[in-house]
């Protein structure tokens, strides 16, 4: 076990040629003391007093060319602020303990905080314009692109509160739900895990799940556990405290629900939230038959947690996959689907859009930054030449793409997609690079291995999200019911709802019970996780109609992505025959799913018939 263990260690610290690919942030600023950041700070403010001084008292006056000459002056508002504050944060992602990134992220915050409350003045006026007035003016032709968001901003309307009030939230978040945001995401980044005799990192402990030895698996679990256990009093102290924040904020402003001011954000209805909830825990069957047959491939009598992600024995060689080798593999599939999409892949490469490193106090996970159209996105991955690696790399080119069509198209005010449909590109470029990888392999072994990589994937984005989805439900709704709650109900909840997914087919320890606590979405977007689901399953169906469309679906897609937020998700994908308003609109991404399970169940038997 000690020489497997020391191979592991080998494999994970191998080298892959992403050590330095670091991203040039140089299209904002040239350093953290650049004396520009200070110059704009001061520059966007004075825009924003300008920008009060004409239009505060006179919103419901202006007639069409005017709001249009505003929104563009917002939008030349918010491009300065947003390339500050993405200077800020994209540095503060990569090394989050640095006491001068720290400083600038603060002052950034601070700044914003001040600048938000000079601007709040127009949105509280154009929500308080008549309605009939409203409506004669959204209908006028000049008012083009900005038409929509001036539309679904008088959406909030009933939940709007009073200038003075909006301005006290905006200012008490700097110290309040914000700073202990910013807490969490430095704690757990500076979090260290045991693993023999060395003290390692979020992202390098979690790869240990992965390995092919299962005391290795084991060990790394109850690693995880004891670092999330030492931290519990304040990982629960931050939870209960931002679930408060939240709880106090919806009732002020009349919110019905604790998820309504996300769907609401998201531009998706609560019926169409509540038929995806129901399609999918209906379908919690379809996670219990894959787990079944891994545990029979794995020839284990019970399943444990730690080992969900445990690759499958089949003699087909684990890759391990370069920098370099990654980003032709990925390219290739985005190049094969668009030649476009594949000449914008080739930027972020080739142009420093890209953080790839496992570094010491770089946050964990992946993510894209739309940054501000005036600039382009980023993307941040901890690459570790796995094959998961490629595929989350695709996924965030995805996104990647996504933002910089919708960038070009739509400028600042249409940057910013709703989170549904933020994970459409992303999951669909997943998509490609994973037929495109099953097309160039004819082994029968590797495919099931890489079937089951894929299936486990979607079961991530799909199941897994919408258990994260019910654990942040029970969660919200007891801490409003019951007050302050002690980690162990914490735990408690979160093992009831994760249970539920895998049935009998995997047995989830009480050290499992604690893993909530270090998942930032939670944190940082509460209730942003359906979104996965809704993303994953929509682009299942956006591969059917490509198979049946081909070459012709293309254009139309590219189309779609370039649309970002000009309207609304329905609308949008009705271009290409998806009807969201439809509640068995799920159950087609759900049959697909089904039938990738049917496919690894149909391999399996044919290549292990003596396990079944």
């Amino acid at each position: 076990m000690l020489k497997e263990d020391r191979m592991a260690d080998v494999v994970l610290e191998q080298k892959t040629g992403a050590e330095n690919v670091i991203w040039d942030l140089s299209i904002f600023y040239q350093k953290l003391d650049d004396p520009a950041i200070d110059r704009d700070m001061e520059r966007v403010q004075g825009m924003a007093n300008d920008f009060a001084a004409k239009y505060r008292g006179r919103v419901a006056q202006l007639d069409p060319e005017e709001m249009v000459d505003a929104m563009v002056e917002m939008e030349a508002i918010y491009d300065v602020s947003g390339r500050i504050g993405s200077y800020a944060s994209l540095n503060f992602s990569t090394d989050t303990t640095n006491p001068q990134v720290g400083r600038l992220l603060q002052r950034v915050r601070e700044q914003g905080a001040k600048l938000a409350q000079t601007l709040l003045f127009f949105d509280l006026e154009w929500k308080a314009v008549d309605d009939a007035v409203a409506a004669q003016l959204l209908a006028h032709p000049t008012l083009g692109k900005y038409r929509h968001p001036l539309e679904a901003d008088l959406r909030y309307k009933p939940y709007t509160l009073s200038e003075i009030e909006e301005q006290l939230i905006v200012e008490k978040d700097v110290t309040g739900a914000g700073a202990w945001v910013r807490f969490f995401t430095q704690l757990t980044s500076a979090m260290r895990f045991d693993w023999e005799g060395e003290k390692v990192n979020q992202s390098k402990i979690l790869d240990k799940l992965h390995s092919e030895d299962r005391a290795v698996r084991e060990k790394a679990a109850e690693s995880v556990t004891a670092g999330l256990r030492e931290k519990q009093m304040e990982l629960t102290y931050i939870f209960n405290t931002l679930m408060l924040d939240k709880a106090n904020e919806d009732q002020r402003r009349g919110y019905p629900t604790w998820i309504s001011a996300r769907n609401l954000s998201n531009k998706a209805p609560d019926a169409v939230v509540e038929a995806l909830i129901q399609a999918v825990t209906s379908n919690y069957d379809i996670v219990a038959r894959h787990y079944q047959l891994k545990r029979a491939l794995l020839g284990l009598d019970e399943l444990r947690d730690y080992d969900r992600y445990a690759p499958l024995k089949i003699d087909a060689p684990e890759a391990n996959y370069s920098w370099e080798e990654a980003r032709q593999v990925v390219h290739s599939a985005y190049t094969a689907f668009s030649p476009r999409l594949g000449e914008i892949v080739n930027r972020f490469f080739d142009e420093n859009w890209i953080h790839a490193p496992v570094l010491p106090n770089k946050r964990g996970g992946a993510f894209a930054a739309p940054t501000v159209a005036s600039a382009h996105p980023f993307v941040f991955v901890n690459y570790l030449g796995k094959d998961r690696d490629i595929m989350t790399l695709a996924h965030e080119l995805g996104h990647g793409v996504h933002m910089y069509l919708s960038g070009e198209a739509q400028g600042q005010t249409g940057l910013y997609t709703p989170l549904t449909t933020a994970e459409m590109a992303s999951v669909f470029g997943e998509m490609l690079t994973f037929e495109d990888l099953m097309r160039r392999q004819p082994d029968p072994a590797v495919r099931l291995k890489a079937l089951a990589h894929r299936v486990e994937d979607s079961f991530a984005t799909v199941f897994r999200q919408v258990t994260m989805n019910r654990f942040e439900d029970g969660m919200h709704t007891a801490r409003r019911s019951e007050g302050e709650l002690p980690t162990e109900r914490i735990n408690q909840i979160w093992l009831e709802t994760q249970r539920k997914m895998f049935g009998d087919s995997v047995t989830l320890t009480d050290n499992y019970g604690w893993w909530w606590s270090y998942i930032g979405h939670f944190i940082h977007t509460p209730g942003y996780v359906y979104a996965y689901a809704f993303g994953e399953l929509l682009v299942l169906a956006l591969f059917n109609v490509y198979r049946k469309r081909g070459a012709d679906f293309v254009p139309q897609y590219l189309d779609v992505l370039a649309a970002g937020d000009s309207d609304y998700p329905d609308r949008i994908l009705a271009k290409v025959g998806v009807d969201l308003t439809d509640p068995n609109f799920w159950n087609e991404g759900l049959a697909f799913l089904r039938g990738m399970v049917e496919e690894e169940e149909r391999l399996a038997r044919e290549l292990f018939p003596e396990k079944f």
